[in-house]
Order: structure tokens, then sequence, then C-alpha cells
């Protein structure tokens, strides 16, 4: 074969996957939301509502003494990390019992499953945190970010991050209904574990080490450090997180690979 006719084919390949996962996208949305367009926006609005019910819990709970920034803006710089993670891994959870019958078509893979849901999640999470941030900064409640590429870099290693998560207990279900079980606890155990609800410097300073083993502290400090600048003191390290994020993918991509066989088989 030569160059040219295996560039078409590489081409032609990439055309085939990106139909497929249009196509599992446009099914997976209308299945979720219907096909009126309220729907599909409420996508973007669930988080909204969930971030912003929290702000305001925190806001009348009289928390605002304990942060040198504003209580929403706080609320709202972690909160949003935590659906991110939180929802793209509960969602693919089943995933592919409940798309068993897709699998049968030859150019729908198992990967795909996840890699639909998973995007369906983030891309809700970030236009939801964008919108809400637009908003809150345009009524005077939350400050413009002080380096908007840091605080664009740390979303996108928590989106890596909760990929490599969402991938490695989504394919895991398949293999057992245990893993679905023991996820949804230890979500709710992770959210206070998160950083979204306190800064590490919060902590006292023999338990950082302790704190800082959880791997989405490091992206929520990172969030925070580029929108309130030196306002905070942060603690994270990118090697740590994104070896989290590398090793979680690896095992996710093993594990959905071995999964979509189980099903085929």
């Amino acid at each position: 074969m030569t160059s040219f006719s295996r560039t078409i084919s590489l081409r032609s390949s990439f055309g085939v996957q990106r139909r497929v996962l249009r196509a599992l996208l446009m099914r997976e949305v209308i299945t979720r939301f219907g096909r009126h367009n309220l729907g599909a926006l409420w996508l973007m609005c669930e988080p909204m509502l969930y971030t912003v019910g929290i702000a305001t819990l925190w806001s009348f709970s009289g928390l605002q003494g304990s942060s040198s920034i504003p209580i929403v803006a706080f609320a709202v710089t972690g909160y949003s990390t935590v659906l991110m993670w939180r929802n793209a891994a509960s969602r693919c959870t089943d995933a592919l019992e409940q798309n068993k019958q897709l699998l049968f078509h030859r150019n729908v893979r198992a990967i795909d499953v996840f890699l639909t849901r998973i995007a369906i999640e983030l891309g809700g999470a970030t236009c939801s945190f964008v919108m809400l941030s637009v908003f809150l900064m345009f009524i005077g409640w939350l400050p413009p970010p002080v380096d908007l590429g840091e605080v664009v870099f740390g979303w996108l290693m928590m989106a890596w991050l909760a990929t490599g998560i969402a991938l490695s207990i989504g394919a895991g279900t398949a293999f057992s209904n245990v893993v679905e079980r023991l996820w949804h606890p230890a979500a709710y155990l992770l959210f206070p574990l998160s950083g979204a609800a306190f800064m590490v410097d919060w902590i006292p300073a023999d338990l950082r080490k302790y704190v800082l083993l959880v791997p989405m502290v490091h992206g929520t400090e990172m969030i925070r450090e580029g929108w309130f600048g030196n306002v905070v003191r942060t603690y994270y390290s990118v090697r740590y997180m994104a070896a989290w994020s590398l090793l979680l993918s690896l095992l996710g991509m093993y594990l959905q690979w071995e999964a979509g066989r189980r099903v085929e088989i």
C-alpha cells in the first residue's frame, strides 16, 4: 500500500469515527433530554442550579469570615469541578449494559459509548462554569481571573482526571455491579476531600501531606490560584495530578477494551 493510499484510508477512518461519535452524541442527548431545545438547555442549567444552590447555602451559613475571598466565588470555583468528575463517572456506570445492542455494529466500540457520555458531562459542566462565572462577574459577585491561562489549564487537568475516573469506573461496572455500588458512596466521601469546600492552607501543616494525596485537590487549588492570584496561598503539584490522570486513563482504556470484548463475546 502506498503512502497516498494509507493517507486516504486513515482519513476515511477518522471520518467514520467522527460520524459515529456524532451519531452517539445526538442519540444520548435525545434519550436524556428529548427533542426539545429546553431539554438540551438543561444540560447546562442543571450544574448551574447545583452550584448556585451550594453557593447560597454557604452564604447563609456565615462562612464568609473563614475565607479571604467572597464565599460565592469560593463555592463556584470549587463545586463546579466536583460536578465534572462526579457526574462524568456516574453517567458512565452501566453505560455498556444500557448500550449493549450498539456494540454489534461494526464501527461502534465500547470507547465510543464512554467518550460520548464523558463529552456530554464535561461540556455541560464547562458551559455551566463559564456562563455562571460571566454572570457573577457582570453583577460584581465574582472578580475577574488574575491568570486566565492558569484557570484554563487547571480546568483541563481536571477534565483529564475526570475522564480517567469515568473510564475506569464505567468499564469496571461491566465486570461487576459492585463497582457501581461502591462508587456512589465513594463519590460522596470524596466531595469533602476534593478541596471544593476548603483551601489546603487552612489545614494544619502536619495534615496537608495527607490531604494532597487526593488528586482532585491539586486541580482545585490550581484553578483558585489562577482566579484569585496572591489573595490565596495554594499547594499543588502538576506532576502528581498528571501521574494520577495518566494512570487512570491507561487503566480505563485497558478495562474498556476488555469490557468491550466481553460484551461482544
